[in-house]
């Protein structure tokens, strides 16, 4: 049998939605310095917004030859008809790469996915360098994921037949559990105190010892991020999951649909309704791109709950249609012909 070191390596980059994961994987790209680093992207919705992303971001090694994007469902479900054969051919190539990233979609179970890296097709040529989880860590301060233990055991003892699942809770916390390094990102938006508290909090969730690193807009040295050498594969036991013994991973319990999006104004007027609609409607997730007269740059927007940025990513293409789409998230039950209304202004 090879050894890891005949492997080529692969880090898994998981988070929950809009954490950073793809500024992460343009800060790797960003000092790949000539190494031949294959990503693969998977996202839940029916827009590649992150592959797009990576595509447009100037930096040497994001070309399309480099980026596979698997838009066919989440990847922790699709391992047989996507995952599997885009590995193979990434690994069949001429020059095939020396290090591969995959980044999952923000409501994928990495331990699926660890799993795939046993399939007899490609376990004797690849191997798991490390599960980077991304935290962001604003919506863990804000709650976002947490339940309250005491009062969710209170109610399970007023009526044990009710459902108290917190599916946002489980994806986290199966994304903590797989980590080998945990980044909790956008530390700039929190004070000393509030890093600290998250830092315990998040340790508490993790089921042995992990480093847990801060990063501002995921900017972390290369070398903290690959040559793990977790061999994560090999290491299922010590990453626990709620879904562990299941027969399969739905996501029922969340939402997509795109919003198709003409010419706006404003950058700013646009960016403070979507942030109203996401707050009315309690939606997770936006991004997406919009056209603004005169501008001969596409707008990129981005939302996580009602916390937006955008900015100018690239110029529109000659003859290409100047014609938005914004990808919405949440929970399964979206009002999504009110929502589009709202955003339509």
């Amino acid at each position: 049998m090879s050894s890891t070191f005949d492997k080529v390596p692969a880090t898994i980059i998981t988070g929950f939605l809009g954490a950073g994961k793809t500024t992460l994987v343009r800060q790797v790209m960003a000092q790949a310095q000539g190494r031949r680093i294959a990503i693969i992207v998977n996202e839940f919705g029916a827009l590649g917004i992150d592959g797009e992303v990576l595509k447009s971001c100037g930096i040497p090694g994001c070309e399309d030859e480099n980026i596979v994007e698997l838009a066919n469902g989440c990847i922790c479900c699709t391992v047989a008809e996507d995952f599997i054969p885009t590995m193979q051919a990434l690994l069949d190539r001429p020059n095939p790469p020396e290090h591969i990233l995959i980044e999952t979609s923000g409501l994928a179970l990495p331990k699926p996915l660890i799993k795939a890296f046993n399939w007899p097709a490609i376990r004797s040529r690849v191997t798991v360098d490390g599960v980077v989880t991304v935290v962001d860590g604003p919506a863990v301060a804000d709650g976002r994921f947490a339940d309250d233990p005491a009062e969710v055991e209170r109610q399970r003892q007023e009526d044990p037949n009710l459902d108290h699942d917190n599916p946002l809770a489980e994806v986290y916390e199966d994304q903590l559990s797989a980590a080998d390094l945990v980044v909790l990102n956008k530390a700039d938006l929190l004070d000393e105190a509030a890093i600290a508290r998250l830092r315990g909090e998040i340790a508490a969730h993790l089921p042995r010892q992990v480093k847990v690193v801060a990063a501002r807009e995921g900017a972390l040295d290369i070398a903290v991020l690959l040559g793990l050498g977790a061999a994560a594969e090999n290491d299922l036991a010590a990453r626990p999951s709620h879904h562990d013994g299941a027969d399969d991973h739905e996501h029922d319990d969340f939402d997509s649909f795109v919003v198709p999006m003409p010419e706006v104004a404003s950058a700013d007027a646009l960016v403070a309704r979507l942030a109203d609609v996401a707050g009315a409607f309690d939606i997770l997730r936006m991004k997406g791109f919009a056209s603004v007269p005169g501008k001969p740059m596409r707008l990129s927007v981005q939302g996580v709950g009602t916390r937006f940025s955008h900015r100018f990513d690239r110029a529109w293409a000659p003859g290409e249609a100047r014609q938005g789409q914004l990808v919405v998230i949440g929970q399964t039950g979206l009002d999504k012909a009110a929502i589009a209304a709202a955003i339509a202004g």
